[in-house]
């Protein structure tokens, strides 16, 4: 058995320009931000990004670190469109690829399972076939023969997700009511990294199995991130802190990351948004 813990730093000190990078979580709802803040404080650029897109997404796009975006949706939920998602977007900072979101979670499957793609129903007949026509559709060789889309798969080089517990080995636990698909993408994955709000030494006898989402055998490294999912919800940790994502939606980016993303650690910023808080009071 082997410590997997790790430091947001470390994590990142593993990753390099360029690569592919799979972020779990939903929206704005249970995503890694303490590792992708991490990822901010480091010269990391030119990626390709895979997520169902919250704030990940816009806060990796307004600091000009994504060359190319694979995504089902981008948005704060509470918010509907991520703003400096489209920001970005509208001035052509990246290139998009936009698929349905039964499209987007097989070719999480295709490449969990190290298949070149799955075919599926969804997209025919729409203008996903038309908006990315590198895809390509298969016909079933059996006796319906049918006509389906070929998903591709979405490897990735690297993923980050944030489940709410975790041990020194890899697995983790998820306690809120959904699991988001965390872990197609650790096993989509090269490397996987798992951010948690506490480390466990163990999970207690009677944990219920299918909680424990993520197997040891698709995780790199575990790190404990108290809070590391915050502007966005953990829950049943903590709900999504609606007041801050409001604060991040209508701020000038510039403004907003020098007061909150210019720190050197987590816990700078962690620091930040208490001052910010105790000040609307």
């Amino acid at each position: 058995m082997t410590d997997k813990t790790m430091t947001p730093d470390e994590v990142v000190g593993r990753l390099r320009s360029g690569m592919i990078l799979g972020i779990g979580g939903w929206g704005s709802r249970r995503k890694p931000m303490a590792l992708v803040r991490a990822l901010l404080r480091s010269e990391i650029t030119d990626l390709t990004v895979v997520s169902y897109g919250g704030p990940d997404v816009g806060l990796l796009a307004a600091a000009g670190r994504i060359r190319k975006l694979v995504a089902a949706f981008t948005t704060l939920d509470s918010i509907p469109l991520e703003p400096n998602f489209r920001a970005a977007r509208e001035r052509g900072a990246f290139e998009l690829t936009e698929l349905d979101e039964a499209m987007f979670m097989w070719g999480l499957h295709a490449a969990a399972n190290r298949l070149p793609f799955l075919p599926v129903r969804a997209g025919l007949g729409s203008d996903v076939m038309r908006v990315n026509p590198e895809l390509r559709t298969v016909t079933s060789p059996y006796e319906d023969g049918e006509t389906f889309v070929a998903v591709p798969a979405l490897r990735v080089d690297a993923a980050f997700v944030h489940l709410n517990r975790a041990d020194r080995l890899g697995n983790g636990q998820y306690l809120g009511p959904d699991p988001y698909f965390d872990d197609l993408f650790c096993e989509a994955a090269d490397t996987a990294y798992i951010s948690c709000e506490r480390i466990v030494e163990r999970f207690d006898a009677d944990t219920a199995p299918q909680s424990l989402l993520v197997g040891r055998h698709s995780v790199t490294g575990v790190v404990e991130a108290p809070n590391g999912a915050h502007f966005t919800s953990c829950a049943p940790d903590y709900t999504r802190d609606e007041p801050f994502q409001k604060l991040y939606a209508t701020t000038p980016w510039p403004e907003f990351a020098e007061r909150f993303l210019s720190g050197k650690s987590e816990d700078d910023y962690q620091q930040a948004v208490r001052t910010w808080h105790e000040e609307q009071q």
